[in-house]
Order: C-alpha cells, then sequence, then structure tokens
C-alpha cells in the first residue's frame, strides 16, 4: 500500500476516534452512523454486549441521564492498516460533570476496535470498552 493512502487511513481513523467521542459528548445519536457500520458490535461493561446500529443507538438513548455531561479525552492511538480493515486501540478518560460544575466522576478506559472501510469512510465494525479504574469524586 502506497505510504500516502497509508498515512490519509490512519489520519481517518484517529478522525473516527475523536468523531466518536464528541458524538457521545454532544448526545448526537443520531448521528451514530457517522462512527458505526450497520453491523456494528460493541461489548462494554455498561451495556454488556450490543449488536446492529439499531440496539447501540437505543442502549445509548435508555442510558442517558438528564443534566449529566460528559468530556471525553482520548489519547496513545495506535493503529495497524490492512487493506479495507484496520485494528486500532486507544486510551480514553472520560469525565463526568454537569453545566458549570466540575466532575463528579472519572474513569479510564481502554479502547480497542476493528474498523472497516466503508463507501463512507471508515467506521467501526467491532469496538471494545474495557474499564482501567473509576474515581467518584
Amino acid at each position: 500500500m502506497p505510504t500516502d493512502v497509508l498515512i490519509a487511513d490512519r489520519l481517518e481513523i484517529a478522525d473516527l476516534f475523536s468523531r466518536f467521542a464528541r458524538m457521545l459528548d454532544e448526545k448526537r445519536f443520531e448521528d451514530a452512523g457517522t462512527v458505526y457500520a450497520d453491523d456494528v458490535t460493541v461489548r462494554s461493561p455498561r451495556g454488556g454486549r450490543l449488536h446492529g446500529l439499531d440496539e447501540v443507538v437505543g442502549y445509548l438513548r435508555e442510558a442517558e441521564v438528564e443534566g449529566d455531561r460528559t468530556q471525553h479525552v482520548t489519547t496513545d492511538l495506535l493503529v495497524d492498516v490492512s487493506g479495507d480493515q484496520a485494528a486500532a486501540s486507544a486510551n480514553s478518560l472520560v469525565y463526568f460533570y454537569r453545566d458549570g460544575r466540575p466532575p463528579f466522576r472519572s474513569s479510564g478506559l481502554r479502547l480497542g476496535c476493528t474498523a472497516v472501510r466503508t463507501p463512507s469512510g471508515w467506521r467501526f465494525r467491532e469496538l471494545r470498552i474495557t474499564l482501567a479504574w473509576s474515581r467518584e469524586d
């Protein structure tokens, strides 16, 4: 694969993680199809195993707590592209807060994914979220 294509793919996958975090923070669950493939599987400590875009979006809407907000900070991204599929991982710090107030909870997550190239760009086909730590402030 030419180096410029590989770099472009890696940048787009890095952007995918950022768009995922912003979608969650801004509660734009109707935009989930811009980060998840239709046949996505998500495994997380809170949601268990979710399969398919509709099930994931349904869970996100049900888990929403009125007045609670989040700020996701994603770092340490590693990407291994192989054609139209990539394995990627990152760390994520999540701060839970209410408008104008400091965080009341924070957590550290490890994210692992399989991303696939679709006609609309790279999307998560599988996302594994593992809790590394959590703290009530």
